[in-house]
């Protein structure tokens, strides 16, 4: 139950490839080895909508956000949200060359109570035991 998701300021269309960033952060999710294949989603929201500081229309933003399942240490979260956000932050560096670049991550633990899921995938891709 690892979901990614970018949340963009439409202005970085056209210099920002998201499929690639959306592989990046996919391999990087998997790299730590805390989480199964066949739980990751990674997926980019367009922001057709959004008033940014001071308003000029140079300004632009991602917004990460990680949603987790509970299971993880402090350190494991904190390895992790390092990771992603080392691997984003190098992706984007040509954008933090210019004063009008914003980019935040959130990780957010999942209540298994109030979670619901049915995967279908794992049967394929989880390694058969016995």
């Amino acid at each position: 139950m690892p979901h990614f998701s970018f949340e963009y300021s439409a202005n970085l269309d056209g210099r920002v490839n998201f499929d690639a960033l959306a592989g990046l952060v996919l391999d990087t999710i998997l790299a730590t080895g805390l989480f199964e294949v066949g739980a990751v989603r990674v997926r980019a929201f367009r922001a057709e909508a959004y008033a940014i500081a001071d308003r000029l229309t140079e300004n632009a933003f991602i917004d990460m956000s990680f949603r987790i399942g509970v299971g993880r240490s402090a350190a494991e979260k904190k390895r992790v949200g390092e990771a992603l956000f080392a691997a984003a932050a190098d992706r984007l560096s040509d954008l933090f060359a210019t004063p009008h670049f914003a980019l935040s991550l959130e990780i957010r633990e999942i209540d298994p109570d109030l979670s619901w899921k049915k995967n279908a995938m794992h049967a394929r891709l989880r390694p058969a035991t016995g």
